[in-house]
């Protein structure tokens, strides 16, 4: 099946199902899902979670669980600025340095309260955990089609901050765990641990995670918006 095709089916289901949860529609989003706090809860008991004192998450509304139980438990928090715009081009959450820490898992909130640093401030990555729109058990992940999860591994890895043995996980709901074929390439991130509400699941792809960025699928336009780029352009 067709990434946009199954993304189309997975948001309609999730809609239709009445799982989807704010924001609405689903649809052309990372999107949130009935039981996002017990997904979370689920990664949280693993010991991969246990041991990482930074993760690296996306700031979409789902794993806005996974980033509380993180700073909670101490952990930094890394994420991306908006479309990798500015230089800096990471965001640090340090928990000893934010009171609120509810409001710092926000989108808003981790903006004003996160402090904006590039590649060469940050620590290494222990652990990412990635937003689905859906992904199958054996750990093929479909973002929302703009590219920009891969590309910022891409980027933590030239920087020599994440690596094979990064572990990715990624919380989801249980339609959204797909039987379909996906289309994937070498420059696709795995995903080794899938958590739903109802289940967790190790896949087998803890190796092959993209070793460099794909130079050929980025246009000038995409080359010029992101500036941290021009300092890894061979």
């Amino acid at each position: 099946m067709e990434k946009q095709a199954l993304r189309e089916r997975v948001w309609d289901e999730l809609e239709a199902s009445g799982e989807a949860r704010f924001p609405f529609p689903p649809h052309g989003r990372i999107p949130n899902f009935a039981g996002a706090e017990q997904a979370a809860e689920r990664l949280a008991s693993t010991d991969e979670w246990a041991a990482a004192d930074t993760i690296k998450s996306n700031p979409d509304s789902p794993q806005r669980p996974v980033r509380r139980r993180a700073l909670e438990a101490g952990k930094v928090v890394y994420m991306a600025v908006p479309r990798l715009a500015d230089e800096d081009c990471f965001l640090r959450l340090d928990p000893a340095a934010i009171d609120d820490i509810d409001h710092a898992t926000t989108i808003g909130g981790s903006s004003e309260l996160g402090v904006q640093v590039g590649p060469e401030e940050m620590e290494p990555i222990d652990l990412i955990v990635s937003g689905s729109v859906a992904v199958t058990e054996e750990g093929e992940r479909v973002g929302k089609g703009e590219g920009y999860s891969d590309l910022e591994f891409a980027i933590l890895r030239a920087f020599g901050l994440v690596d094979d043995d990064t572990t990715t996980a990624t919380t989801v709901h249980e339609i959204q765990v797909v039987d379909e074929d996906v289309p994937t390439t070498a420059l696709d991130v795995p995903m080794e641990q899938i958590h739903t509400p109802e289940r967790s699941i190790r896949t087998d792809s803890a190796g092959g995670k993209p070793s460099e960025i794909d130079w050929d699928a980025l246009d000038d336009e995409r080359l010029e918006e992101i500036p941290i780029l021009s300092r890894l352009e061979p």
